[in-house]
């Protein structure tokens, strides 16, 4: 018997003449994805190049201190102030109104659908809630603007038209479903058998639910609030339309305000020349909230390893 005839068992290529194609094939996707992943990366450096280096040209011709101490934000006036804490507590207010509503009503719709409601009901209202995500912010814009401050005006008579307040409240409903979902998803993944133990130490489901269920799922918890943050702070159109475009240093939710955002478009509508001091404005205050977003994502990034850790 000829054994040169026989398949060597050894080479993968002998008994899977297809093991050389779909290696080719594998090799080409892996190319494909690194080069998408290249484009992404490169975009982020980009983007964050470019918003240095227009800020060190602005900051050639504006002083830091000034920067950081004036107390009025009027670079389109003919005599300019760049006082950024103008726009950063406008933004602040708005932020701190939406995640007083979203934390705790995303955080109880999570824990109603991970531990109290049924399975075909979980199915049905979590894609129900999370359609809300996809409604276009512009669209939130104007129900904040036309629903929701007429209504607050029929009970509160010093609210003006353009205000923090209806802009935080709906900038709030944006959110939650970032919140819910996210946190339910954490809570959702904790394992049956840590509730199994607290049954059997004698917990109701309350006390199950807060001693031991959401302990474990705090850092997921906690990611998605600081998602939430994220986009509280980033976002542009509600409060755009909603709290007006006044660039005023105070925490009064009832007057109307300038967010960082709400002054970025202002400045982009193409009234400011290009290369303009003024101009070179947008790209400092989209550099100071690329940093406090970044702070968020840093501080999150720490607190969900460490809890990661803790727990495992």
């Amino acid at each position: 018997m000829n054994t040169n005839l026989s398949p060597d068992i050894r080479d993968p290529a002998q008994w899977n003449p297809n093991r050389r194609l779909n290696k080719t094939v594998e090799s080409a996707v892996k190319a494909i994805f690194a080069v998408f992943a290249f484009v992404s990366v490169a975009t982020t450096i980009g983007i964050v190049f470019t918003l240095i280096f227009e800020s060190i040209d602005f900051f050639q011709e504006v002083s830091l201190w000034q920067f950081l101490t004036d107390g009025q934000w009027t670079p389109l006036f003919s005599n300019p102030q760049f006082g950024i804490f103008v726009l950063i507590s406008a933004t602040f207010l708005t932020s701190v109104i939406a995640l007083v509503l979203a934390l705790p009503v995303g955080l109880l719709a999570a824990i109603c659908l991970s531990e109290y409601a049924s399975s075909k009901a979980r199915r049905w209202l979590k894609p129900a809630l999370e359609i809300l995500a996809g409604v276009p912010s512009i669209v939130f814009g104007y129900f904040a603007l036309l629903l929701v401050t007429p209504f607050l005006r029929s009970f509160i008579p010093g609210l003006q038209g353009f205000n923090a307040l209806s802009a935080g409240l709906v900038l709030g409903i944006s959110i939650i479903p970032v919140v819910a979902s996210l946190s339910e998803d954490a809570i959702y993944s904790v394992p049956r058998s840590l509730r199994e133990g607290a049954y059997a130490l004698g917990c109701t489901k309350r006390e199950a639910i807060i001693g031991t269920v959401l302990p474990a799922a705090l850092s997921g918890i906690v990611a998605s609030f600081i998602l939430a943050i994220s986009r509280a702070v980033g976002e542009t159109m509600i409060v755009t339309l909603a709290a007006g475009q006044n660039p005023t240093l105070t925490l009064n939710p009832f007057v109307p305000i300038a967010t960082m955002t709400a002054y970025i478009v202002q400045v982009s509508l193409g009234d400011t020349p290009a290369g303009s001091l003024a101009y070179k404005t947008i790209f400092v205050v989209g550099m100071t909230l690329f940093l406090i977003t970044l702070v968020l994502n840093i501080f999150s990034f720490w607190f969900v390893s460490r809890f990661r850790e803790k727990y495992e």
